[in-house]
């Protein structure tokens, strides 16, 4: 069985029990939704303990159960075709800039961790439409300069 067959799986059966991903996060545990929605839909992998109770809930045999222990080949095809998606590969192609910029400015030459990273996803009511709130937290790694020498600064944290 690939990866791709064991998540079309999952959502088949998800499908027939009518459950929702925040039953199934619930029930698996330990994790942010997203990332235990990202597993289940084999772009992350679970805890061996997560996967007992995902191969539980689902009914998987123990080669399944297995398979959401492993890591998985991430990323999709570039750029994304979804609609919602592509929306998100918009935002940083118009905003990545600006982002870039802001970030650079406040902790130096570096990166935002897409690996030491929380995201939340929340509805905010409003009267003219109720609102997505994205909330992304990744750890900032600054570049190491290599063969930095005396005074030179070994990384690119902002320097006072």
């Amino acid at each position: 069985m690939k990866r791709a067959d064991l998540t079309e799986k999952l959502l088949d059966i998800k499908r027939e029990k009518g459950w929702t991903w925040k039953y199934i996060c619930d029930e698996i545990g330990g994790f942010s939704p997203v990332l235990i929605t990202g597993a289940i839909l084999g772009q992350m992998k679970l805890t061996k303990p997560q996967c007992a109770e995902a191969a539980k809930l689902f009914g998987l045999s123990k080669a399944e159960e297995a398979m959401l222990n492993e890591v998985p080949m991430r990323g999709t095809t570039m750029p994304p075709t979804d609609p919602l998606i592509y929306r998100f590969y918009e935002l940083v192609l118009v905003n990545g800039p600006a982002w870039k910029a802001l970030i650079e400015e406040e902790f130096g030459d570096g990166i935002m961790s897409a690996i030491d990273f929380d995201m939340t996803i929340e509805r905010q009511p409003d009267p003219k439409g109720d609102r997505v709130r994205i909330g992304m937290n990744g750890k900032f790694l600054p570049f190491k300069y290599y063969g930095a020498t005396g005074n030179n600064a070994p990384s690119g944290l902002k320097e006072e």
